[in-house]
């Protein structure tokens, strides 16, 4: 398995431009070194759309699913700082994926990144999950790629954060498919193609998924904060 563990914290949502320089700063300087301290996170990306327009594009790796209910994390989520109490009203239209690892292979950061959010089909979840699985063992050999990542959703047993209630109500993705390389070509043909929307509710996907490529912004592990 690529990701360091078996669970991730992926997440989504727009920054207005007159706040992005400050956005970056504090995320860069205070948010990543206050998340990576936490044990369990093994490693924290950015990207930003790589497209246009105000997307932001976060994963956190976890060792494990339990992470997302961890003391260390809670008490993070429940006492946030002045500067983030500050930044948090600015994350607008935040999905949020509270996820376990269903496949990963490859690499986890490169230039670009396409992800994808969607749902199974009432009855097809097992079809499409076989397809998604295959599409993770092929996708990192080819031409432009890197590597494939498949997560699902998972509500973790916890009461609403502080951080939740000053952002407002997350949305959430049920599955996400994250597909990593260097070529931005190759990951829009990708887009096109295996991972365009009707492709995937012809391997049973419900209608309405939803896709972007974005670019990489800043990427950290735990030992970059010493």
């Amino acid at each position: 398995m690529a990701l360091p563990g078996n669970a991730a914290l992926a997440m989504w949502w727009d920054m207005a431009p007159e706040m992005r320089p400050e956005f970056e700063h504090w995320h860069s300087h205070e948010h990543f070194p206050e998340r990576l301290a936490i044990p369990g996170f093994r490693r924290s990306s950015r990207w930003t759309s790589a497209t246009g327009g105000e997307g932001i594009f976060v994963m956190y790796e976890l060792e494990s699913y339990e992470v997302l209910s961890s003391h260390g994390y809670l008490a993070s989520l429940n006492a946030p700082s002045p500067w983030s109490t500050k930044m948090m009203p600015h994350h607008r239209n935040m999905v949020r994926c509270q996820s376990r690892v269903l496949a990963s292979r490859g690499g986890a950061v490169a230039r670009q990144a396409l992800t994808v959010r969607l749902s199974p089909a009432p009855g097809r979840s097992e079809e499409l999950r076989a397809t998604l699985r295959r599409l993770t063992d092929a996708l990192p050999l080819q031409p432009g790629l890197t590597g494939a990542h498949l997560m699902q959703h998972e509500t973790p047993p916890i009461a609403q954060t502080t951080e939740q209630k000053i952002r407002g109500s997350d949305q959430v993705a049920d599955w996400v498919f994250v597909a990593m390389g260097y070529d931005a070509t190759a990951l829009d043909a990708l887009a096109q193609a295996e991972l365009s929307e009707a492709s995937l509710v012809a391997q049973g996907a419900a209608p309405g998924a939803f896709s972007g490529r974005y670019a990489l912004s800043y990427s950290a592990i735990p030992g970059d904060m010493q």
